[in-house]
Protein backbone atom coordinates (compact mmCIF):
# COMPACT_ATOMS: atom_id res chain seq x y z
CA UNK A 1 0.00 0.00 0.00
CA UNK A 2 1.42 3.07 -1.09
CA UNK A 3 1.57 6.01 1.68
CA UNK A 4 1.05 9.50 0.75
CA UNK A 5 3.83 10.58 -0.35
CA UNK A 6 4.09 8.05 -3.26
CA UNK A 7 0.48 8.15 -3.74
CA UNK A 8 1.53 12.34 -4.10
CA UNK A 9 4.25 11.64 -6.43
CA UNK A 10 2.21 8.96 -8.72
CA UNK A 11 -0.44 11.66 -8.99
CA UNK A 12 2.12 14.27 -9.97
CA UNK A 13 3.70 11.84 -12.48
CA UNK A 14 0.56 10.90 -13.86
CA UNK A 15 -0.37 14.39 -14.55
CA UNK A 16 2.77 15.21 -16.23
CA UNK A 17 2.90 12.20 -18.69
CA UNK A 18 -0.81 13.06 -19.57
CA UNK A 19 0.27 17.19 -20.54
CA UNK A 20 3.51 15.61 -22.49
CA UNK A 21 1.61 13.18 -24.30
CA UNK A 22 -1.55 15.40 -25.10
CA UNK A 23 1.54 18.03 -26.64
CA UNK A 24 3.24 15.70 -28.20
CA UNK A 25 6.02 16.21 -26.33
CA UNK A 26 6.21 12.78 -24.79
CA UNK A 27 8.80 11.32 -27.36
CA UNK A 28 11.08 14.28 -27.31
CA UNK A 29 11.05 14.42 -23.39
CA UNK A 30 14.29 13.10 -21.98
CA UNK A 31 14.28 13.63 -18.75
CA UNK A 32 11.28 15.32 -15.60
CA UNK A 33 13.31 16.95 -12.48
CA UNK A 34 11.21 18.19 -9.28
CA UNK A 35 12.06 21.71 -8.72
CA UNK A 36 12.11 23.85 -5.43
CA UNK A 37 8.67 24.66 -4.41
CA UNK A 38 6.96 27.97 -3.05
CA UNK A 39 4.92 28.19 -0.19
CA UNK A 40 1.76 27.58 -1.80
CA UNK A 41 0.69 23.54 -2.65
CA UNK A 42 1.83 24.09 -6.27
CA UNK A 43 4.21 21.89 -7.44
CA UNK A 44 7.05 22.70 -9.96
CA UNK A 45 8.65 20.20 -12.92
CA UNK A 46 11.30 20.89 -15.06
CA UNK A 47 11.31 19.11 -18.34
CA UNK A 48 13.91 18.58 -20.78
CA UNK A 49 12.91 18.87 -24.26
CA UNK A 50 15.53 16.93 -26.79
CA UNK A 51 17.04 19.77 -29.05
CA UNK A 52 14.74 22.81 -27.83
CA UNK A 53 14.70 24.66 -24.68
CA UNK A 54 12.98 23.01 -21.56
CA UNK A 55 9.68 23.78 -19.81
CA UNK A 56 8.89 24.15 -16.65
CA UNK A 57 5.27 22.64 -15.48
CA UNK A 58 3.14 23.70 -12.32
CA UNK A 59 0.92 21.27 -10.93
CA UNK A 60 -2.20 23.01 -9.55
CA UNK A 61 -3.91 20.54 -6.83
CA UNK A 62 -7.02 20.36 -8.49
CA UNK A 63 -8.45 21.32 -11.88
CA UNK A 64 -8.52 24.95 -13.05
CA UNK A 65 -10.44 26.95 -15.97
CA UNK A 66 -7.60 28.79 -17.66
CA UNK A 67 -9.43 32.15 -18.40
CA UNK A 68 -10.13 32.84 -14.68
CA UNK A 69 -6.58 31.35 -13.24
CA UNK A 70 -5.12 34.46 -11.40
CA UNK A 71 -2.12 33.33 -12.70
CA UNK A 72 -3.16 34.37 -16.08
CA UNK A 73 -5.59 36.88 -15.86
CA UNK A 74 -2.97 38.80 -13.91
CA UNK A 75 0.07 37.65 -16.31
CA UNK A 76 -2.15 39.24 -19.42
CA UNK A 77 -2.04 42.50 -16.99
CA UNK A 78 1.44 42.23 -16.77
CA UNK A 79 2.19 41.46 -20.20
CA UNK A 80 0.78 44.88 -21.46
CA UNK A 81 2.99 47.09 -19.44
CA UNK A 82 5.34 45.27 -20.44
CA UNK A 83 7.69 43.61 -17.27
CA UNK A 84 9.74 40.58 -17.99
CA UNK A 85 7.69 37.23 -16.78
CA UNK A 86 7.53 33.53 -17.68
CA UNK A 87 5.63 32.68 -20.92
CA UNK A 88 2.57 30.77 -20.59
CA UNK A 89 3.11 27.93 -23.38
CA UNK A 90 0.50 25.54 -22.63
CA UNK A 91 -2.17 23.56 -20.23
CA UNK A 92 -4.43 21.28 -19.30
CA UNK A 93 -7.62 22.47 -17.43
CA UNK A 94 -8.61 18.86 -16.11
CA UNK A 95 -5.16 17.76 -15.12
CA UNK A 96 -4.20 20.90 -13.47
CA UNK A 97 -1.07 21.58 -15.43
CA UNK A 98 0.10 25.14 -16.49
CA UNK A 99 3.35 24.90 -18.61
CA UNK A 100 5.63 27.75 -19.01
CA UNK A 101 9.26 29.21 -20.04
CA UNK A 102 12.03 27.45 -18.14
CA UNK A 103 13.58 30.69 -16.56
CA UNK A 104 16.73 28.81 -14.67
CA UNK A 105 17.56 28.12 -10.97
CA UNK A 106 19.17 31.46 -10.48
CA UNK A 107 17.18 33.81 -8.00
CA UNK A 108 18.07 37.35 -7.42
CA UNK A 109 18.77 35.78 -3.73
CA UNK A 110 20.92 33.08 -5.15
CA UNK A 111 22.73 35.35 -7.23
CA UNK A 112 23.74 37.89 -4.95
CA UNK A 113 26.23 35.39 -3.00
CA UNK A 114 28.29 35.62 -6.23
CA UNK A 115 27.62 38.98 -7.72
CA UNK A 116 30.34 41.79 -7.36
CA UNK A 117 29.55 45.08 -5.68
CA UNK A 118 28.54 46.50 -9.05
CA UNK A 119 26.47 43.42 -10.24
CA UNK A 120 24.67 43.62 -6.72
CA UNK A 121 23.85 47.44 -7.02
CA UNK A 122 22.63 46.90 -10.66
CA UNK A 123 20.41 44.38 -9.64
CA UNK A 124 18.72 45.96 -7.04
CA UNK A 125 17.97 49.07 -8.91
CA UNK A 126 16.75 46.67 -12.05
CA UNK A 127 14.52 45.46 -9.55
CA UNK A 128 13.40 49.28 -8.01
CA UNK A 129 12.87 50.19 -11.88
CA UNK A 130 10.26 47.26 -12.23
CA UNK A 131 8.27 48.31 -9.15
CA UNK A 132 8.30 51.74 -10.48
CA UNK A 133 6.96 50.79 -14.03
CA UNK A 134 4.06 48.03 -12.09
CA UNK A 135 2.78 51.66 -10.50
CA UNK A 136 2.89 53.40 -13.06
CA UNK A 137 1.73 51.38 -15.61
CA UNK A 138 -0.85 49.63 -13.54
CA UNK A 139 -2.87 52.78 -12.76
CA UNK A 140 -2.47 53.83 -16.51
CA UNK A 141 -3.96 49.89 -17.53
CA UNK A 142 -6.76 50.03 -14.34
CA UNK A 143 -9.56 48.49 -15.40
CA UNK A 144 -12.46 45.57 -14.16
CA UNK A 145 -11.27 42.61 -16.46
CA UNK A 146 -8.15 42.35 -14.81
CA UNK A 147 -8.15 40.55 -10.78
CA UNK A 148 -5.89 42.60 -8.95
CA UNK A 149 -8.19 45.99 -9.19
CA UNK A 150 -10.93 44.28 -7.14
CA UNK A 151 -8.54 43.23 -4.20
CA UNK A 152 -7.15 45.35 -1.96
CA UNK A 153 -4.76 45.59 1.62
CA UNK A 154 -7.85 46.85 3.12
CA UNK A 155 -8.78 47.06 6.96
CA UNK A 156 -9.92 43.40 6.96
CA UNK A 157 -6.70 41.99 4.66
CA UNK A 158 -4.42 43.52 7.13
CA UNK A 159 -6.09 42.74 10.05
CA UNK A 160 -6.11 39.00 9.08
CA UNK A 161 -2.61 39.56 8.44
CA UNK A 162 -1.42 40.60 11.87
CA UNK A 163 -4.49 38.20 13.55
CA UNK A 164 -2.16 35.13 11.64
CA UNK A 165 0.88 36.52 13.32
CA UNK A 166 -0.32 36.12 16.28
CA UNK A 167 -1.78 32.43 15.86
CA UNK A 168 0.71 31.10 13.98
CA UNK A 169 3.72 32.74 15.69
CA UNK A 170 3.17 33.93 18.98
CA UNK A 171 1.15 30.86 20.09
CA UNK A 172 1.48 28.14 17.15
CA UNK A 173 5.87 28.36 17.22
CA UNK A 174 6.41 29.96 20.40
CA UNK A 175 3.97 28.43 22.26
CA UNK A 176 2.88 31.69 24.06
CA UNK A 177 -0.40 31.75 25.86
CA UNK A 178 -1.46 35.15 26.01
CA UNK A 179 -4.01 36.85 28.24
CA UNK A 180 -6.97 37.35 27.00
CA UNK A 181 -6.76 41.02 28.29
CA UNK A 182 -3.26 41.39 26.36
CA UNK A 183 -4.63 39.74 23.00
CA UNK A 184 -7.49 42.50 23.28
CA UNK A 185 -4.86 45.50 23.39
CA UNK A 186 -2.27 44.16 20.87
CA UNK A 187 -5.35 43.57 18.44
CA UNK A 188 -6.58 47.42 19.16
CA UNK A 189 -2.53 48.60 19.16
CA UNK A 190 -2.17 46.83 15.44
CA UNK A 191 -5.63 48.37 14.67
CA UNK A 192 -4.01 51.23 14.67
CA UNK A 193 -1.11 50.14 12.67
CA UNK A 194 -4.05 48.17 9.87
CA UNK A 195 -5.89 51.88 9.67
CA UNK A 196 -3.00 53.82 8.87
CA UNK A 197 -1.83 51.42 5.96
CA UNK A 198 -5.42 51.19 4.86
CA UNK A 199 -6.09 54.85 4.04
CA UNK A 200 -3.11 55.06 1.98
CA UNK A 201 -3.23 55.83 -1.61
CA UNK A 202 -3.20 52.64 -3.33
CA UNK A 203 -1.52 51.42 -6.29
CA UNK A 204 -0.80 48.14 -7.81
CA UNK A 205 1.49 45.31 -5.87
CA UNK A 206 3.26 42.30 -6.40
CA UNK A 207 2.20 41.07 -2.78
CA UNK A 208 5.25 39.00 -2.63
CA UNK A 209 8.03 40.80 -4.38
CA UNK A 210 11.11 39.63 -2.60
CA UNK A 211 14.74 38.41 -4.08
CA UNK A 212 13.29 34.30 -3.87
CA UNK A 213 10.61 36.04 -6.72
CA UNK A 214 12.80 37.62 -9.13
CA UNK A 215 14.60 35.16 -11.63
CA UNK A 216 18.10 35.70 -12.95
CA UNK A 217 17.98 34.79 -16.93
CA UNK A 218 19.79 36.18 -19.74
CA UNK A 219 21.39 38.94 -17.73
CA UNK A 220 17.38 40.11 -17.09
CA UNK A 221 15.21 39.95 -13.81
CA UNK A 222 11.88 38.17 -14.54
CA UNK A 223 9.09 38.56 -11.92
CA UNK A 224 7.23 34.87 -10.87
CA UNK A 225 4.85 34.22 -8.18
CA UNK A 226 2.66 37.37 -9.53
CA UNK A 227 -0.98 35.72 -9.02
CA UNK A 228 -2.15 36.97 -5.80
CA UNK A 229 -1.09 41.04 -6.92
CA UNK A 230 -3.45 43.66 -5.65
CA UNK A 231 -3.69 47.17 -4.43
CA UNK A 232 -2.39 48.53 -1.86
CA UNK A 233 0.65 51.57 -0.70
CA UNK A 234 2.92 52.61 -2.61
CA UNK A 235 5.73 50.87 -0.09
CA UNK A 236 4.76 47.57 -0.06
CA UNK A 237 6.77 45.66 -3.06
CA UNK A 238 9.08 48.99 -1.91
CA UNK A 239 9.24 46.55 1.57
CA UNK A 240 8.90 43.23 0.16
CA UNK A 241 12.34 43.60 -1.66
CA UNK A 242 14.37 45.58 0.28
CA UNK A 243 13.36 44.72 3.95
CA UNK A 244 13.23 40.71 2.71
CA UNK A 245 13.46 37.60 5.38
CA UNK A 246 15.70 36.29 2.68
CA UNK A 247 18.89 39.10 2.08
CA UNK A 248 20.16 41.23 4.37
CA UNK A 249 21.36 44.86 3.11
CA UNK A 250 23.13 47.98 4.35
CA UNK A 251 20.97 50.20 5.63
CA UNK A 252 22.58 52.66 2.97
CA UNK A 253 21.85 50.59 0.08
CA UNK A 254 18.01 50.77 1.38
CA UNK A 255 18.11 54.48 1.93
CA UNK A 256 19.96 54.84 -2.06
CA UNK A 257 17.34 52.24 -3.39
CA UNK A 258 14.38 54.55 -1.72
CA UNK A 259 15.59 57.39 -3.28
CA UNK A 260 15.87 55.39 -6.41
CA UNK A 261 12.83 55.11 -6.60
CA UNK A 262 11.32 58.33 -5.88
CA UNK A 263 13.75 59.66 -8.29
CA UNK A 264 12.00 56.96 -11.00
CA UNK A 265 8.47 58.34 -9.81
CA UNK A 266 9.55 62.10 -9.93
CA UNK A 267 9.08 62.39 -6.18
CA UNK A 268 12.83 63.95 -5.35
CA UNK A 269 12.16 65.92 -1.94
CA UNK A 270 9.25 62.88 -0.29
CA UNK A 271 12.49 61.24 1.50
CA UNK A 272 11.80 62.00 4.77
CA UNK A 273 7.68 62.05 4.72
CA UNK A 274 8.21 58.11 2.45
CA UNK A 275 10.43 56.86 5.04
CA UNK A 276 8.25 57.48 7.09
CA UNK A 277 5.40 55.06 5.88
CA UNK A 278 8.21 52.67 4.78
CA UNK A 279 8.79 51.45 8.30
CA UNK A 280 5.50 51.08 9.20
CA UNK A 281 4.29 49.36 6.25
CA UNK A 282 7.38 47.25 7.14
CA UNK A 283 6.47 46.59 10.53
CA UNK A 284 3.03 45.56 9.42
CA UNK A 285 4.64 43.17 6.33
CA UNK A 286 7.33 41.60 8.50
CA UNK A 287 4.84 40.58 11.31
CA UNK A 288 2.67 38.98 8.02
CA UNK A 289 6.25 36.86 7.57
CA UNK A 290 6.75 35.77 10.97
CA UNK A 291 2.87 34.33 11.09
CA UNK A 292 3.90 32.67 7.55
CA UNK A 293 6.76 31.46 8.62
CA UNK A 294 4.81 30.04 11.99
CA UNK A 295 2.34 28.59 9.69
CA UNK A 296 5.05 26.60 7.14
CA UNK A 297 6.78 25.29 10.50
CA UNK A 298 4.19 24.04 12.49
CA UNK A 299 0.73 23.66 10.31
CA UNK A 300 2.49 22.64 6.99
CA UNK A 301 5.65 20.50 8.64
CA UNK A 302 7.75 22.43 6.78
CA UNK A 303 11.19 23.56 8.42
CA UNK A 304 12.97 24.98 5.85
CA UNK A 305 11.90 28.98 6.70
CA UNK A 306 13.11 28.65 10.64
CA UNK A 307 16.51 29.80 9.22
CA UNK A 308 14.99 33.31 8.13
CA UNK A 309 13.04 33.99 11.63
CA UNK A 310 15.97 35.74 13.18
CA UNK A 311 16.60 38.35 10.21
CA UNK A 312 12.73 39.10 10.53
CA UNK A 313 12.58 39.40 14.12
CA UNK A 314 15.31 41.52 13.70
CA UNK A 315 13.66 43.74 11.46
CA UNK A 316 10.91 43.85 13.58
CA UNK A 317 12.86 44.69 16.46
CA UNK A 318 14.17 47.83 14.74
CA UNK A 319 11.33 49.52 13.46
CA UNK A 320 9.66 49.17 16.91
CA UNK A 321 12.40 50.99 17.97
CA UNK A 322 12.17 53.62 15.72
CA UNK A 323 8.47 54.44 15.41
CA UNK A 324 7.80 55.97 18.93
CA UNK A 325 3.85 56.38 17.71
CA UNK A 326 4.04 52.09 18.23
CA UNK A 327 5.89 52.24 21.65
CA UNK A 328 3.12 50.42 23.28
CA UNK A 329 2.68 48.14 20.89
CA UNK A 330 6.22 47.21 21.44
CA UNK A 331 5.93 47.10 24.86
CA UNK A 332 3.22 44.74 24.49
CA UNK A 333 5.05 42.26 22.10
CA UNK A 334 8.56 42.38 24.13
CA UNK A 335 6.12 40.96 27.28
CA UNK A 336 5.29 37.92 24.76
CA UNK A 337 8.71 37.65 22.25
CA UNK A 338 11.33 37.51 23.93
CA UNK A 339 13.69 39.21 20.82
CA UNK A 340 11.76 42.22 21.00
CA UNK A 341 12.73 43.32 24.64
Amino acid sequence: MMDKRQADSADARGKIDGYLHRSGLAERSSRVMPLTGDASDRRYFRVLVTDEQSIVLSLYSAPFHFDTLPFVNVARLLEKMPVPIPAVLGHAEDLGVLALTDLGDVTLQAHLGAATPAEHAALYRQAVSLISTLQRRGAELESPEYLPYGMAFDVEKLTWELDFFIKHFIEAYRGVVIPPAARDELRREFSTIVETLASEPRVLCHRDYHSRNLMLHADQLYIIDFQDARMGPDTYDLVSLLRDSYVDLPEETVSELLAYFLALSGRTGEEREFRGRFDVMALQRNLKALGTFGYQTTARRNPVYIQYIPRTLRYVRTNLEQLPQFSRTHEILAGLVEEFR
